[in-house]
């Protein structure tokens, strides 16, 4: 019998099973944009594929109700768990008005949602990072006992926002957790080309604070690095530095062809320890998920993404007068 890892994380049976779901709406949700851009009718696609497990993990360790997080473009499983919905979501691949993140102006993966505390991110990489630790001041000046949680890409790590706002935090010890999602490419610079230190959590040294280093294919083991970095936060004791090793599955985007660097055999290699696969392994190991259990999970899964795309596709363009709302006084 597998050890039943979860309980000894205070995490029920039903958060285990709501993590499993939340990891494959996001999946689901993907491989279906990845189908609608192949199809022509949504341009673009930036995935998540490969690291739901960190996602979902580390969002399910935060404060849904109070905390804040500052996701990056692949965070599909932090949103969902935040509380942005499949049809929300598909609204912004279909760059219709009712899109919450931007009223169709932006690309997706530019996620913003003022109701779930999901700060809307920018263009440029890492400017989310001095963002996140603006807000964890705030967050201080006004005695609130929030964290806020902040994602990015090993190579956003290399970034002048990453160096400033990882100093920032530790010199006045905000409740900040910095998490990098290291899939191992920098849109086509694999790691070794990208930093010379053999992991991103060794800089946590430099600004005088932990890090750490954890599977990021294992949801169980990113929930107990991201909560003892927020109850760290929330004593006083300043940021963190979490890194989830993981692997993306997809190119760098639906614009992106990976074959140019990197080998198809490596790409299978990894496929072999999808997150979602390993996770579905041990649910049933433990006997928290049945076969059948999880096909009922899948074909509600599949309910609310056929709706949320019928729904996004039907649903109308913004006026053309709306570009320029938001953008000179008005």
């Amino acid at each position: 019998m597998t050890e039943n890892r979860h309980q000894a994380l205070n995490l029920t049976d039903e958060d285990v099973l709501n993590m499993y779901e939340t990891m494959l709406l996001a999946r689901k949700i993907d491989e279906r944009m990845w189908l609608l851009n192949r199809a022509g009718k949504i341009p673009f696609v930036i995935s998540c594929q490969g690291q739901e497990a960190a996602q979902v993990g580390a969002a399910f360790a935060l404060n849904r109700d109070e905390d804040y997080v500052l996701p990056y473009y692949r965070d599909m499983g932090v949103v969902l768990a935040f509380g942005m919905t499949a049809k929300e979501l598909m609204l912004s691949a279909f760059a219709k008005s009712e899109d919450p993140n931007s009223g169709g102006r932006q690309m997706p993966g530019h996620f913003g949602q003022k109701k779930n505390r999901i700060v809307t991110g920018s263009s440029p990489v890492t400017t989310q990072v001095p963002h996140a630790v603006g807000v964890a001041l705030a967050g201080r000046m006004q005695r609130k006992n929030l964290v806020t949680f902040v994602t990015f890409g090993e190579g956003s790590s290399n970034q002048g926002d990453f160096h400033e706002g990882a100093n920032f935090a530790a010199v006045h010890k905000l409740p900040v957790i910095f998490m990098c999602e290291n899939n191992k490419y920098a849109i086509s610079v694999p790691y070794e080309k990208q930093v010379a230190c053999e992991k991103i959590s060794d800089r946590a040294i430099g600004y005088g604070m932990p890090g750490e280093t954890v599977d990021g294919n294992d949801p169980l083991e990113v929930f107990r690095s991201v909560k003892e970095a927020a109850d760290r936060g929330r004593r006083g004791e300043g940021p963190t530095l979490v890194e989830a090793i993981s692997y993306r599955l997809t190119p760098h985007s639906s614009d992106d062809d990976d074959r140019s660097y990197r080998e198809q055999d490596e790409v299978a290699e990894a496929k072999k320890n999808d997150p979602i696969v390993k996770f579905s392994s041990y649910l049933k190991e433990v006997g928290v998920l049945t076969d059948e259990k999880e096909k009922e999970m899948i074909e509600s899964i599949m309910e609310v993404v056929n709706e949320a795309t019928e729904y996004a596709e039907a649903a109308p363009y913004a006026e053309a007068n709306e570009a320029l709302k938001h953008v000179y006084a008005e």
